[in-house]
């Protein structure tokens, strides 16, 4: 960066928060004024601030850098699945979830649940919505920040703080958002969402265009080093053909088999035992955590009960639906070309994270070290040194010497990794070829030039910071409308404000110090950790859902006990079947959940349905234009699906 672009980037950060500041405080009196404006921006968010919000606070590092992380490893577009079943998602959301939300008046999404299903449901899933949003997404937005700024900012200080520092990064990052929401809540969040949404967009396709560029200029005889396995394409093919073309010809052919495979990646479907995306996903197990995290999880929904009127939100809705066609183009494909120019990076920065792993092998400690076969394909010596030493430290005989193919190495490892667990014999951290998750990161540091680097990094840090800024006023709002409101009733405005402010410091530092860890091996990318760990709540809590807004004579009982039976078949599926895709795992406990409640509905029905509260401040007309663009949006995201198919 340049001075020039240093200044720039400062006074782009701090004036979109200073914009989003003054427009969140009271004309009569500095800051918000009541849980109202604090909380839900005072329920008058217009459709176009209800749209770009929902896309800020959902796109940040965390799919810049876990899901391009994904479509650099063997992914590619498979994982643009996250996305466009969300435009479809998003429609749904619209028009079955949206009114029954606005109509009840509520401030967060476990509010619902009380007045249909009881104060314990709604208890229990504040208290789980809570846990899980502070460590997981939080941390995660947190850690891919900072995994952006320490790829970026490597061998840099600023006051005496390392840049290159992970744990730095984690707590320059959190800390700001932290002072972000403190002062102004949801109504400073939807304001700078207005400007890094769109920016943040403009900045991913001038990524994309900078990364195409390179593809062009690239030697072919460079290239071919990194094309998938199941690739025809010849230097000669790579030499006379464009970047798009090259694109095709490096990840040309057949999907194939899990992380093990290097098979085409510009398909959407993937084989039936894949690990992370199956195609059996797409017909069930995709839907499941799409469907929690845009029509149930707090931080997303919170803007849209922030809404003027049904109308207002359901035009944002479907404005953001119609946005998310377009994410893919500027995050997954980038991520798939960051291997193809940069995979020599992508190896070094594995290298930092394999140094604890490859400390303990020089030192001889009792540790087993488990690897990957992208690691045995670069280092088989090494491989196979680790397999004699793994065999050593739990006394069993040493593997015969002819293992010297990868997948020989590595299934001999993996059941040595396996024997060591069942013992109960201490694991170091895995050792990897590459780190997926720098892809992103590795892009900006080599593609952007002085004049618009700071345009670029405004974008990416002011979404993490607004991302983040959501989540903890979402977070904060749940601790203390949920959970504070419920034990002290006599609470005044002032108090429950206090009190939320409170919750998001406390907040931040918790994620602050969880947030660094996210980087080991064993987590398997960052996008994949949250996507798992949500799996513990998202399919109960939507059978919940679905059974509250479309069967009346559910009985109220059912509401906790889908929530805990959800989180108790997950865990035993994740023990006892690791092997199936989380994804899969999802639809199962959803399925079974469903079959639960359909049961208890049959058996003990409610006498007469729930009289819910109806909120008669807010205009719950349907919007028309919101329906007509429904059915676009949709259709285009199946004309995606036919394309990439």
């Amino acid at each position: 960066m340049s001075p020039l672009d240093i200044i720039l980037f400062f006074v782009a950060v701090i004036g979109v928060i200073g914009f989003g500041l003054i427009k969140s405080s009271d004309r009569k009196k500095s800051g918000p004024k009541n849980t109202s404006d604090y909380f839900l921006a005072g329920r008058g968010l217009t459709w176009w601030l209800v749209g770009f919000s929902l896309i800020a606070a959902n796109i940040s590092t965390e799919q810049f850098v876990g899901m391009s992380g994904q479509a650099a490893d063997w992914l590619g577009m498979a994982i643009a699945s996250y996305e466009w079943m969300a435009a479809i998602t998003l429609v749904v959301i619209a028009f079955l979830f949206l009114p029954r939300l606005l109509r009840c008046g509520i401030y967060t999404i476990p509010e619902f649940l009380e007045y249909r299903f009881g104060v314990f449901s709604r208890t229990i899933m504040a208290i789980a919505t809570m846990v899980i949003l502070v460590g997981v997404p939080t941390a995660s937005v947190i850690y891919s920040g900072a995994k952006v700024m320490s790829v970026f900012f490597g061998g840099i200080s600023l006051l005496g703080l390392d840049l290159g520092n992970l744990t730095v990064g984690c707590w320059i990052i959190g800390l700001a958002a932290a002072a972000y929401v403190f002062i102004g809540g949801l109504k400073a969040c939807a304001w700078t969402d207005l400007i890094w949404g769109s920016a943040l967009i403009v900045g991913g396709a001038l990524v994309m265009f900078l990364a195409f560029q390179a593809l062009a200029d690239k030697p072919a005889d460079e290239l071919i080093q990194t094309k998938v396995a199941t690739s025809t394409a010849t230097i000669s093919d790579l030499s006379q053909a464009g970047a798009l073309e090259r694109l095709h010809l490096l990840t040309e052919g057949p999907a194939v088999d899990g992380s093990n495979g290097n098979g085409g990646k510009l398909h959407m479907i993937r084989p039936a035992s894949d690990s992370s995306i199956p195609w059996t996903a797409l017909i069930i197990g995709l839907w499941i955590p799409n469907f929690f995290y845009w029509g149930l999880n707090q931080y997303i929904m919170q803007r849209t009960l922030g809404s003027k009127s049904l109308a207002e939100g359901q035009k944002g809705i479907i404005f953001a639906a119609a946005l998310k066609l377009v994410i893919p183009f500027v995050v997954v494909i980038p991520g798939i070309m960051a291997f193809h120019l940069y995979s020599a990076d992508l190896q070094e920065q594995a290298q930092l994270k394999n140094e604890a792993a490859l400390t303990a092998l020089e030192t001889g400690e009792a540790v087993v070290i488990p690897f990957s076969e992208h690691y045995v394909r670069l280092y088989p010596d090494q491989a196979a040194s680790i397999v004699q030493h793994n065999a050593a430290v739990i006394g069993t005989a040493a593997p015969t010497p002819e293992l010297i193919s990868p997948e020989k190495l590595t299934a001999a490892n993996a059941q040595l990794v396996n024997s060591a667990r069942d013992a109960g014999l201490p694991l170091s951290s895995r050792l990897v070829g590459y780190d997926y998750d720098a892809a992103f990161p590795t892009l900006l540091r080599n593609l952007l030039k002085p004049g618009y680097t700071w345009f670029v990094l405004a974008a990416i840090f002011g979404a993490v910071v607004s991302s983040l800024a959501s989540m903890l006023n979402s977070a904060s709002t749940i601790a203390t409308m949920d959970i504070y409101h419920k034990l002290r009733r006599s609470a005044g405005q002032h108090e429950l404000v206090r009190v939320g402010r409170i919750c998001v410091v406390l907040f931040v530092l918790v994620a602050c110090v969880i947030a660094p860890n996210l980087g080991r091996p064993e987590f398997g990318g960052i996008y994949t950790f949250i996507q798992e760990f949500q799996g513990f709540l998202s399919p109960g809590i939507l059978a919940v859902f679905l059974f509250g807004f479309l069967v009346h004579r559910c009985p109220r009982y059912a509401g906790w006990l889908g929530i805990l039976l959800n989180v108790i078949l997950y865990g035993a599926l994740k023990v006892l079947a690791p092997d199936i895709a989380f994804l899969n795992r999802m639809a199962i406990c959803f399925g079974a959940v469903l079959a639960v409640l359909a049961v208890l509905t049959l058996i003990n029905p409610l006498a007469k349905p729930v009289d819910m509260p109806e909120n008669k401040e807010i205009e719950l007309t349907h919007s028309q234009s919101a329906k007509f663009w429904g059915v676009i949006v949709t259709a285009a995201t199946i004309g995606l699906y036919i394309v990439f198919w």
